[in-house]
């Protein structure tokens, strides 16, 4: 037998080969449309902030053929080319109504995320009893939290907030927002914990480590995707409330500075 024969391919070679490559092809097309339907509402987004309102109810997608971009939207907030340099109300109040959701948005997410994971740490590892609950009763209490309708809390924390002077401030919205997403923050962080195996702590603890010793050290690390998730989840339900902002922040309506904390409306 000749050496070509030996190096040449199979029928079954060749026919597992075309499996493969037919295999990835179909994964990689899956993936790259996939893609497409994440990234098109950013990409929609981004154009309508360039178009006119007839281009926006044509439904107009593709810039320079379907419609001609134009700066009407950015200018309207002074951030146009021709008026960034330039003094603008419009900008300033933009720019403060931001901040202030970035900063309300991101300290009761973080929030959230630390106290929703040592809860769920302590309902995967210990047991409870209250009254008749139990852990999973526990759990589905904290949960079932979300079914109450926002407008449910608003006369009642309107009338709280305006007694103890928390009405147009960062700290109320904050200690407001984390209650509102601690449930779900809790459900995720329990499932994330209760997936981790107990005998790991045990070995941090045979190590000489104390109990934060292991949860710092140990779990914590091993449970940052999930927390990475819950605090992505609970940034986009914080960032997009406006009702309560809305009822809570419209008293004084007014831009934060260097001497107080009251808010403009979000």
């Amino acid at each position: 037998m000749s050496s070509q024969a030996i190096l040449r391919d199979g029928d079954s070679d060749r026919a597992y080969k075309a499996k493969w490559w037919t295999s990835r092809a179909v994964i990689y097309a899956i993936l790259i449309f996939w893609a497409i339907v994440c990234i098109f509402p950013i990409y929609w987004t981004i154009t309508t902030s360039f178009k006119l309102q007839a281009d926006v109810m044509r439904g107009s997608i593709v810039p320079w053929l379907e419609f001609d971009p134009v700066w009407n939207g950015w200018r309207s907030l002074g951030l146009s080319p021709e008026t960034i340099g330039a003094t603008s109300t419009a900008r300033d109040q933009f720019l403060g109504r931001f901040e202030n959701t970035a900063i309300v948005a991101f300290f009761s997410s973080t929030l959230a995320v630390l106290l929703g994971s040592m809860t769920g740490y302590g309902l995967s590892r210990f047991g409870y009893k209250f009254a008749w609950m139990k852990n999973n009763d526990i759990s589905f209490f904290f949960v079932s939290q979300l079914i109450l309708p926002p407008v449910v809390l608003a006369l009642p924390f309107l009338i709280l907030y305006k007694q103890i002077g928390l009405l147009d401030t960062h700290l109320g919205l904050i200690l407001l927002y984390t209650l509102s997403v601690l449930p779900i923050v809790i459900w995720i962080m329990r499932d994330q914990f209760v997936a981790i195996p107990p005998e790991l702590e045990e070995a941090a603890l045979v190590d000489g480590q104390g109990v934060w010793g292991a949860f710092v050290r140990i779990i914590l690390p091993i449970a940052a995707p999930g927390m990475v998730a819950a605090f992505v989840l609970a940034l986009v339900l914080t960032w997009n409330e406006y009702f309560l902002a809305s009822l809570l922040t419209d008293r004084k309506s007014t831009r934060l500075n260097s001497s107080h904390i009251p808010l403009s409306r979000m």
